[in-house]
């Protein structure tokens, strides 16, 4: 979930983020619609997930409590990248601490792991080529400050969208997957 701007910062809620004076947690709420709830009911099947700490953090003591809304939450396993954090009450947790524990996850053999939130995380991801595919939900709005999905430390990379859908509120719903190296060329004659 992503503004115009980039920003991915407190989506959810006013208390969900708000490391660094950021006062517009809860920017979702207002783009709600039938269809963009149908959609997000279809992604949000059972799968494998890697989470940085702080999404982690809370996500731990809400989903366990709330498996109606995402079946299987409670039952796919979760990868969590902390330094500091070893173990959880809520099942299927793992702890990882390194980009090393994250390749050998993208390299062994099981479901496809998803990425929710994390924002440093998916900066790692793109930043080391470790992304297949980007699922965006673009909201029709600004707001100047908070933290940013994309930072300037990725590598050039080209996607090919493969899905898309536009609700009724604005939000565009895309589907990235990678497409190779970033290629260039000229304009005109």
């Amino acid at each position: 979930m992503i503004t115009l701007d980039g920003v991915m910062q407190g989506p959810g809620g006013p208390g969900e983020d708000t490391s660094d004076g950021f006062s517009y947690g809860g920017w979702v709420a207002p783009y709600l619609d039938e269809v963009g709830a149908k959609i997000m009911k279809k992604q949000l099947q059972p799968a494998d997930y890697l989470l940085g700490r702080k999404t982690f953090e809370i996500w731990e003591p809400f989903w366990p409590e709330h498996a109606d809304f995402w079946p299987g939450i409670n039952e796919g396993t979760k990868y969590i990248m902390s330094r500091t954090r070893k173990k959880s009450d809520w099942k299927n947790s793992v702890f990882i601490q390194s980009l090393a524990d994250i390749k050998k996850l993208k390299n062994s053999a099981g479901s496809d792991i998803q990425v929710h939130g994390s924002g440093e995380l998916v900066q790692l991801l793109v930043k080391n080529d470790l992304v297949d595919e980007l699922w965006l939900k673009i909201y029709p709005l600004t707001l100047g400050k908070g933290k940013k999905l994309f930072g300037n430390s990725g590598i050039p990379a080209a996607f090919t969208l493969t899905e898309s859908t536009i609700t009724p509120s604005g939000v565009i719903m895309a589907n990235y997957k990678r497409a190779g190296a970033v290629r260039t060329g000229t304009i005109g004659a």
